[in-house]
Parts: structure tokens; C-alpha cells; sequence
């Protein structure tokens, strides 16, 4: 029995297995290609000219390439819908005929493959479709692969019933079908390849591709001698499908003898992969309130299997749900495509704000006898709508509030709200509907409790409202659900009781502005500021005082709040901005406690002329003869203003005379004149010239200015020369030999004083010296006599005499004798510096200080030790000096060492103990 029927069993079974159930299959994951590997069909005997056989299946996941289909049988043609029919007429259809299909992108070289074979009608049917014949079939399949594949010939024309002719073309090898996962045992022989020539040569069988001799290698292998191939471990459908090898045959010397044939290998797929969800907890929602039949959500579940049949065909379904209130199903889920859905109204958040559900999915379409299934966890939110108005707990609140207070809450309105916390459906709305005409009030909602906060915005007075009914509504920020009624109890009264606080004194005006002409005398009545209690049940009186005065130029009754001035008004003061002057004071009434408010005074002071206008600058230079440029630009301003300032006139006095005469000024504009020479020539000095400068206020006030000066010859660019700059400050031939004189005097000084100095100098180097100069050893070179031999001393060792480089061995030398070279290793004294040049008379100092310096140095020789004497070697005059000892025989008294300094510190001790040794 031909795999093809095997194939087409298994496909009808799952068919069958399906067929008791409804609805939409299981979209798996898109993969392009045929939607078999294998196409078996019965038909009959008799083919006619463009008669439809059957319909070959792509999945084209892009659905934008443009696909074609090429028959390998010249008799058989691929319509573009994969409709396969027949290119001519088969009267008499006696053999089987099979033959591929190949699909191929137009602009891309990517092809599929699938084999049709057609059976005629009269061959022998397949076993039963039930679970014994299919399993017959699986456990016959490897062996129903054992045949003979010969390489294609071309052989002689066949005739059909109708006499019709044809030239037979190479065979079309079938697919090998190898079902996954067999337990062998391996290897297990599939199929013998073999050549017709194997009778007359030696022939050598080999299969390349992938499986073979490429990667994944060694899964299949050939005999070279009997053709036997054969698969050498089991296969997994779910890592590779299929395999296309190709058949080689060669002489003993390798040359080719057939062409090499194309194997196609499938793997069957068997049910080995249970579903797997994507997720193993799902989060869905819906609202509370839904209808039956409202889609929460969906979990999706894959398999491995081949998706086209029933192995890889998954459904779903509910396994529990919790909790089971109202009911126990209060969702379904659709069996192919995992869709939850509602099925009972009744869902309400209150009661229950979350299902868990288990999800079952099962692939065998959903068969529990032969199908694997895997379990997921569906979480369902019941999400809230406003179905619930918020409610006042109470029907009247009550609050009191003191009168001219901000932002102060009054009372706190509490409400409760079943829907979900801190939500557009829970969070509150307060409005005053009635009660507030002015406006006094507001409610803002506390966002952590949901409370209404009764708070004051505009100050309420006591005096005009002592108390107040409100009436408040509650609502939510979102709209109520569709059906829903507000609550009568969203509706409350807030009683408010004002209380009465001593409120300070008003200005009625404030600020208050008068109008006066500057410079009123002292004493002068200006208004009456005076301030209001708005206490009128309470009767308590007003009192005054200045708060601010800057010029302290005004006064304030204490009683009635009268102003009067204090000294004259300026409007031309600092204290003055924008001709008003600005002065706060203070009213207080004698309440408990005291309250006190203050007011402004705004003093618009008129201007009168009272300040005469003024010249600048007040200095200036020209050339001494007159240039185009030597014009001097005058300006006059005046602290006035308007009427009582420009156009100014400018004059020169007429006397001296000679003013005019050198003088002339022309009046340029209202506010400038230019003052120039009026003669060719003018001798250079400092001439000072009266103008006079006059306003048009009235009465009109005029101003002699003086203007400075400078007269001084210039250059050709007209600027005054240095020369002639010092003639022109007025420094006078006298005035420039007295400088003189005075600069040769303090050189004369300074000249004496070094002089004197040098002299002092000589007097001190010829001060007699402190020793006789014969006797000064300092800076001479001392030579001395040599001493010669006379003693045998020559091999004598002068080392132990030298004073030592390191002095290393000394300090790690132990305590005990020391040497007459080893001084003691501590920090040297230090020494005075002597003077590079010192005075005569400073020497015996310097003599002095040095002296005391080395009595205290214990580091200057001689050192304070044990002195060790070498021998000198025979023939000394001198003898031995270990011979010598005291003679003395009578007590001596040695306490004078101790005046010696502390190099006799040691003999002291040692002989003038006295006694008290």
C-alpha cells in the first residue's frame, strides 16, 4: 500500500474528528507553501480536455506576490487559482499517474513544491477510516517505504484506448514519507536505489544534501554496493520537515553512469507538543453592568505540531471560575479563538471587583481521549461606572466664621460613594445652589477624603449679615450611568453664624489727594483726614498719629484728624516724586484689642517761581584769536516748572564797559546761548564773565551767573597749547621763579643730609680699636714653624687622630669608653653671625657673644669623655704619660671650676663635691 493513501487516511480522520464540531478553525501562524506535502485523488477513468481535478492549496502570507504554477506532467497544466486540470483526453485511465507541482514567486527565485498523484477509479481503497486501520497504517508505514526507486529511462510510446501515441517521460519520484519520533530500530532501511547498468558494470550508490552529506549530516546514509538507504536515528518534524537529497550512480572509476535523481523526504507529524500560551496569567476587563454576550477578553495558546492537521488544531474552554457569584458561568470562552465573552448580566463591582478563570486549551480539536492540553489563568476586572450617586451624610451642617477673615473653613461636608475611590465616578462635586448671592463662599473638595471644604473667599461682615443659609447639591465629576437617578440625599442645608470682631477704623478716602500752591507757611490748615469705626452696634472712639512723614512737614489732631504744616512746602524737596508728596498716618479706636487702620495723604504741590535759573557750565576755554569753532555753548536750567521756567533771556552787564567790547552773547533757542570773542585778539589769562539769565515766570526771576574763562593761544587745530594752558591758569613770571626756588632749596636740603651722613660714617670707622692692631688676627694668614722629627713616632698611625667622615660607628657605637675624635652626636649651637662690615666699636661685642656661645657648646672641642693616649714609641723624652698620677697630698678646693663654664661642668662635679663625697 502506496504512504499517499496513509497520508490521506490521517487527513480525512482528523477531518472526520472534526466534523461533529462548529465554528472557525484555529488561524496558526502564517507559513507559505502548499497546505499538503502530498495530494491523493480517485478519478475517473475517463479525463476530458479541461476538465478541473482538483485544487491544489497555497498560503501566501503577503498576499502581494504574484505567484505561478508549472506541472511536471505536459498532460496535466496549474491554473493561477491552483485549479490542476487535464491538457488533453483520457478515454481508458488504467495506471495511477503522479507528478509535481511546483509554485514559484515571478520576480523572486523561491519555489514550493507539492506531488499529486492520481488514482484511477477500480484500484484498491485504503483500510477502514477508524483508529485501528490508522494505526495500522503508522506501523506499516516504514515498511510500505522499503521499494525499489530505478533511475529513469526513456522508454517506447504507450498507447492509450483511443490509439493515441505519446514518448514517456523520466519517472516523478514520489515523496518518502517517515513519520517523527519512530523508535526504530535504527538504522531502518526506506528505500533501494538502483540502476538498470548494475548487470553490466560495478555500480557505486551515493545520496548528497542536507541530511546526508551536508549539515544536518549523517541522518541518512546510503549502501554503495546494493543501493539500500536507509535513516539512522529518529526524526523530529518540529526541527526540520522535510529533506531533499539527491541519488547519485557511478562506475567503478567514478564516472557517472545515470543522472542524479531527486529524493523528497517528509516527516509525519505525530501529536508530541502539547498547547503553550503565550502568557500563563491573562488580564482582562469589563465593565460592571455589561450585557450578555460583551467580549472581555482573549488568550491565544500555540502548538508545535503541523497546524494543518488535527495534531497541531487547538481549542479552548472554561475549566472554573471564581468566584461564583451571581452564577457559576458567568462567562464563556469560543472554543477556536479564545474569546471570553459574558453570558449573564449581573456583573456588579461592588460585590465582586475580580474573576479568576481557567482556561483549558487542547489540541486534537479539542479531543480529552487523544488529545494534550495545557492550562491558563484569566484574571477579570470588573471596572466601575457611576452607578452610584454620592450621598450627604447628614441633612444639615453648621458652621461659624468671624467676619473679615480669608480662606478660613467653616465646615466640612461629609459624603459616601460605593463606586471606586479616587475615580472620575468617586470623586465629589460640591455646588451652593442657593444662599450666597454675593458670593462669599465656596466648596473646594478635599481630594484624599472626598470631603467638602466650606470656605470663606470674599470677608462677610457682621454688621450687615449676622448669619447665612446655604443649600448645597453633591455630585460626581462624571455623569451618572445611563438609568441611574441622583439621590435624594445629595441635597443638604449648611447653616453659618457670623461672629463679630472689633474691626479696625477706614479713611473713606484713601488715598486721599489735596491740591496746594508750594511754600504755605507754617501753621497753615490743610484738610481733615479723618477716619470711620464700622463697628456701629459698639460705640468707641477715634484717635490719630503720624505714621510717616518723610520732610516732616505736616501735624494730625489726635482728636479730629486736622492737618496742619509744620514748616514750609517744597515742591523742588527730594521727598517730593511727580510734584506730590505722599504721608501716611494712623487711626485707632480703643477697642479690645485695639484696632488700627492708616491712611495716605497725597499733597499735589503747584509750582510758583521761587528758584531763578542758573548757567553751565560754569568753566570753559577759547583761543585767544578767534576761530570758527572758539564759541562757548551756554545752557540754562531752572528746579521750576512750567510756566516758570523758558525761553530764558541772556544779557551782559554793561558794565565795565570793556565786557561788552571783548564780549558778545547770542541767544540760540529758548534754553541756550553761545558767548563768544567779539575782538580779533584777546591776551590769554582767566577772565571771569558776569551773565545774566532770567525766566519767563511771573513774577519773572533773573540770576547773575559767573562763567570762567580760559584765554589761551592754540594750535592749527585750535587746541590750546601746553605753554599756553600754563599762561592762561595765570601763573605769572614771579609765580614760576618762585617755584624754582623752592625746588632748588629741597634739592639743597637732601644734598646736605648725605653729606652729613658720610661724615657721621667717617667718625665711627675712627673710633680707636679694642685691641691692638698688631694683635688682630682676623682676615691674616698664620704661619707656623715646623716642629721636625726627634721622636720615633714616624710609624705612627695619624688616622686616629683625623676627624672621622661618618660618623655611623659613632652613634651605633654602645656606651661605654670614647674616643678623643668621637664628639657627641647632638644638635650643634649656633654661633652669631659676624657682621660683613662691622663698626670698630662693635667688636668687642661680637667677641663676647661668641665667647659665651662656645662656653655652652658641648660639641666643641675639647669633647667631655674618657680620653684614650696611644703609645708614642721608644725613645720619647717625654716618657709615658700613664706614669703620671697625683702627688698632691692636701685638700684643694676646686668650686672655682665651677665659675669656668660648662666645659669644667664635668671636672666640678667630679673634685668639688667636697665633703660631700
Amino acid at each position: 500500500m502506496n504512504l499517499g493513501y496513509i497520508v490521506l487516511a490521517c487527513t480525512l480522520f482528523a477531518a472526520a474528528s472534526s466534523g461533529s464540531k462548529t465554528g472557525l478553525s484555529v488561524k496558526p501562524p502564517c507559513r507559505s507553501g502548499f497546505s499538503q506535502n502530498f495530494y491523493t485523488v480517485i478519478v475517473p477513468k475517463v479525463v476530458l480536455h479541461g476538465q478541473n481535478i482538483l485544487k491544489v492549496k497555497f498560503e501566501d502570507c503577503q498576499h502581494s506576490r504574484e505567484m505561478g504554477f508549472v506541472s511536471s506532467d505536459p498532460n496535466f497544466s496549474v491554473r493561477p487559482d491552483g485549479a490542476v486540470y487535464a491538457e488533453q483526453e483520457f478515454a481508458n485511465l488504467s495506471e495511477s499517474v503522479q507528478f509535481m507541482v511546483t509554485a514559484r514567486e515571478v520576480f523572486e527565485p523561491h519555489i514550493w513544491e507539492t506531488t499529486v498523484k492520481l488514482a484511477p477509479a477500480g484500484h484498491p481503497h485504503p483500510l477502514p477510516l477508524t483508529k485501528v486501520g490508522i494505526d495500522e497504517m503508522l506501523s506499516r508505514a516504514l515498511d510500505s517505504q522499503s521499494r525499489v526507486i530505478k533511475f529513469p529511462r526513456k522508454h517506447q510510446r504507450s498507447s492509450y484506448g483511443n490509439g493515441l501515441r505519446r514518448q514517456k517521460r523520466d519517472w516523478v519520484i514520489p515523496p518518502i514519507n517517515v513519520p517523527e519520533n519512530s523508535r526504530g530500530p535504527f538504522p531502518h532501511m526506506l528505500v533501494r536505489i538502483r540502476s538498470d547498468q548494475d548487470k553490466d558494470v560495478g555500480i557505486r550508490y551515493s545520496i548528497t544534501g542536507a541530511g546526508a552529506d551536508q549539515p544536518p549530516s549523517g541522518i541518512y546514509n546510503i549502501d554503495p554496493v546494493s543501493g539500500n538507504m536507509f535513516v539512522t536515528q529518529p526524526l523530529d518534524r518540529e526541527e526540520r520537515a522535510s529533506f531533499h537529497l539527491r541519488a547519485h550512480a557511478v562506475d567503478m572509476n567514478g564516472n557517472q553512469v545515470e543522472n542524479p535523481i531527486d529524493l523528497y523526504i517528509y516527516v509525519i507529524d505525530m501529536n508530541d507538543n502539547r498547547p503553550e500560551y503565550k502568557n500563563q496569567v491573562y488580564n482582562g476587563s469589563v465593565a460592571e453592568g455589561s450585557k450578555p454576550g460583551s467580549s472581555v477578553m482573549q488568550v491565544t495558546a500555540s502548538d508545535s505540531d503541523d497546524s494543518t492537521t488535527a495534531n497541531g488544531m487547538v481549542r479552548y474552554r472554561i475549566l472554573s471560575q471564581s468566584p461564583h457569584s451571581p452564577i457559576p458561568n458567568m462567562f464563556t470562552i469560543n472554543s477556536e479563538t479564545g474569546d471570553i465573552v459574558t453570558v449573564a448580566a449581573g456583573l456588579d463591582r461592588e460585590k465582586v471587583s475580580q474573576y479568576t478563570i481557567i482556561v483549558q486549551a487542547t489540541d486534537m480539536e479539542g479531543n480529552l481521549n487523544f488529545g494534550l492540553s495545557n492550562t491558563a489563568t484569566a484574571l477579570i476586572s470588573i471596572t466601575d461606572i457611576n452607578d452610584n450617586p454620592p450621598e450627604l451624610t447628614v441633612r444639615t451642617f453648621s458652621g461659624e466664621v468671624p467676619e473679615n477673615k480669608l480662606n478660613v473653613v467653616v465646615a466640612n461636608l461629609t459624603v459616601v460613594d460605593r463606586d471606586q475611590p479616587h475615580s472620575p465616578n468617586w470623586n465629589a462635586v460640591y455646588r451652593i445652589v442657593s444662599g450666597d448671592p454675593s458670593g462669599h463662599f465656596t466648596i473646594r473638595t478635599n481630594p484624599i477624603t472626598n470631603e467638602g471644604m466650606l470656605t470663606v473667599i470674599k470677608p462677610v461682615d457682621f454688621e450687615m449679615n449676622r448669619a447665612f443659609m446655604l443649600t448645597v447639591v453633591v455630585s460626581n465629576q462624571a455623569h451618572l450611568a445611563s438609568g441611574i437617578q441622583s439621590s435624594l440625599q445629595s441635597t443638604a442645608g449648611v447653616t453659618i453664624s457670623v461672629q463679630d470682631v472689633n474691626e479696625p477704623p477706614v479713611f473713606p478716602v484713601n488715598p486721599k489727594m489735596i491740591r496746594f500752591e508750594e511754600g504755605v507757611p507754617a501753621g497753615t490748615t490743610l484738610t481733615v483726614f479723618s477716619a470711620q469705626d464700622p463697628d456701629h452696634f459698639v460705640h468707641q472712639i477715634v484717635r490719630y498719629s503720624k505714621l510717616s512723614d518723610p520732610a516732616n512737614w505736616l501735624r494730625i489732631n489726635r482728636t479730629n484728624g486736622q492737618i496742619t504744616t509744620m514748616a514750609l512746602l517744597d515742591r523742588e524737596s527730594m521727598y517730593v516724586k511727580n510734584n506730590i508728596y505722599e504721608a501716611t498716618f494712623l487711626a485707632f479706636d480703643n477697642g479690645s484689642p485695639q484696632a488700627s487702620g492708616t491712611g495716605t495723604l497725597q499733597i499735589y504741590l503747584i509750582d510758583v517761581n521761587d528758584n531763578p535759573p542758573v548757567l553751565i557750565p560754569q568753566e570753559s576755554q577759547v583761543c585767544q584769536r578767534p576761530r570758527p569753532n572758539s564759541r562757548i555753548n551756554i545752557t540754562a536750567s531752572d528746579a521750576d516748572s512750567d510756566p516758570n521756567v523758558g525761553p530764558f533771556g541772556f544779557d551782559l552787564p554793561s558794565s565795565p564797559p570793556s565786557l561788552r567790547h571783548n564780549w558778545t552773547i547770542t541767544r540760540l533757542s529758548g534754553d541756550h546761548a553761545q558767548l563768544k570773542l567779539r575782538i580779533p585778539y584777546l591776551e590769554a589769562g582767566v577772565y571771569e564773565i558776569p551773565i545774566t539769565v532770567s525766566d519767563s515766570g511771573n513774577p519773572q526771576l533773573s540770576n547773575r551767573s559767573m562763567i570762567r574763562i580760559k584765554v589761551c593761544p592754540c594750535d592749527d587745530n585750535g587746541d590750546c597749547s601746553a605753554t599756553g594752558a600754563v599762561a592762561a591758569a595765570g601763573l605769572g613770571t614771579g609765580a614760576i621763579i618762585a617755584i624754582l626756588i623752592c625746588i632748588i632749596v629741597l634739592l639743597s636740603m637732601v644734598l646736605l643730609f648725605v653729606v652729613w651722613m658720610k661724615r657721621r660714617e667717617k667718625e665711627k670707622q675712627a673710633k680707636p680699636l679694642l685691641i691692638d692692631p698688631e694683635d688682630d688676627v682676623r682676615d691674616n694668614i698664620l704661619k707656623y714653624d715646623e716642629e721636625g722629627g726627634g721622636e720615633e713616632d714616624q710609624d705612627y698611625d695619624l688616622s686616629q687622630l683625623q676627624q672621622p667622615e661618618s660618623l655611623d660607628h659613632i652613634i651605633n657605637k654602645p656606651t661605654g669608653v670614647r674616643r678623643v675624635d668621637e664628639r657627641p652626636v647632638i644638635p650643634e649651637s649656633q654661633y652669631p653671625v659676624r657682621p660683613s662690615l662691622p663698626h670698630p666699636g662693635d667688636i668687642g661685642d661680637f667677641i663676647h657673644d661668641g665667647l659665651r656661645a662656645a662656653d655652652n657648646d658641648p660639641t666643641a672641642p675639647p669633647y667631655d669623655s674618657l680620653l684614650v693616649f696611644d703609645y708614642e714609641g721608644n725613645g720619647s723624652t717625654a716618657g709615658s704619660v700613664s706614669s703620671l698620677n697625683s702627688t698632691s697630698s692636701g685638700d684643694q678646693d676646686y668650686d672655682y671650676l665651677n665659675d669656668w663654664g660648662p666645659r669644667f661642668k664635668k671636672l666640678a662635679d667630679l673634685y668639688g663635691g667636697g665633703e660631700d663625697d
